[in-house]
């Protein structure tokens, strides 16, 4: 993925966070239209979304989070098809370009990928029954749609669209040259838990090899924001369980400090106290002080 700044352009069609919404990236062929299923027909009656694309639908099942992804040559009529259909959605990502410039087998392609991305990330379950075959393309448009596939999964976290939004972290060998990266631990004496965790490109990266809480133990599950969190690491073999505790079993990128604190200790957490700085033992809320203090002229 690029390191380069780009710019997000998001434009709420009706004035409201939760309506209807296009999202296009400067200088990216790409056009994305989200649609609440309550204003569909209104969603429908629109340009890009009689064009050939890419679609996801999104809901859930069961409390648990759904996903869909399909292509068509005219989206409008697919999605007039799963409103007949599909019960569960309350939404739905259209994927192509302001010309309509995708054909059918870029539209394969782009399906199969991101099946695949959905799979690997396993946030939530996906309706699809099989992984579909990448269409045939050639060297250059395989090239076109990765180029495309990059900008576009930095668009959906944007828009609240997390199914293809890969949190787990390869082991990585940080080059010599590197900056250091602040080291962060997490204790429960009681229960003996420990995690590691490192700063990384405003994440929190908890690391492989991790103790956490196996269960989810706080009292409110339906108002504490992670237990899914919680729950679908486990359903995905990112903590497994070993005992009385969970284990992490590869790095895993959080959106914050409370978020990797609350899955480790298996309830809401503040984060900012939580987290002790390896070396220093300062919380993570003094080490930002400190690091705020360093950039005062």
């Amino acid at each position: 993925m690029s390191t380069l700044g780009r710019t997000l352009e998001l434009y709420f069609i009706d004035g409201r966070p939760d309506g209807m919404l296009t999202a296009e990236v400067f200088n990216w062929t790409g056009h994305v239209l989200r649609i609440p299923r309550t204003l569909l027909k209104e969603g429908l009656a629109r340009d890009h979304a009689r064009f050939t694309g890419v679609y996801v639908l999104i809901g859930e099942v069961d409390g648990a989070p759904m996903a869909y992804v399909g292509e068509a040559e005219d989206m409008r009529d697919r999605i007039r098809q799963h409103s007949a259909s599909k019960e569960w959605w309350d939404s739905v990502v259209l994927i192509t370009t302001s010309a309509d410039s995708l054909h059918k087998a870029h539209v394969k392609y782009l399906e199969s990928r991101l099946v695949e991305i959905a799979r690997s990330v396993n946030v939530g379950a996906l309706e699809n029954g099989n992984t579909p075959p990448r269409s045939s393309l050639n060297e250059a448009s395989i090239a076109n749609m990765e180029s495309f596939l990059e900008s576009l999964l930095m668009v959906l976290p944007a828009i609240r669209v997390d199914h293809f939004d890969q949190k787990r972290r390869p082991a990585s060998v940080a080059a010599p040259q590197s900056a250091p990266t602040a080291q962060f631990t997490m204790i429960l004496p009681r229960h003996g838990i420990t995690a590691t965790a490192r700063l990384e490109e405003g994440e929190m990266v908890v690391e492989a090899g991790s103790h956490a809480r196996a269960s989810w133990i706080g009292k409110n599950q339906e108002r504490d924001g992670y237990f899914k969190d919680h729950a679908n690491l486990l359903a995905s073999g990112v903590i497994v369980r070993d005992g009385e505790f969970g284990i992490f079993t590869e790095d895993y990128a959080f959106s914050s400090p409370s978020a990797a604190a609350a899955v480790v200790s298996g309830r809401p957490a503040n984060g900012r106290t939580s987290w002790l700085l390896t070396d220093t033992r300062q919380t993570y809320a003094e080490w930002e002080l400190a690091q705020l203090a360093e950039t005062t002229p």
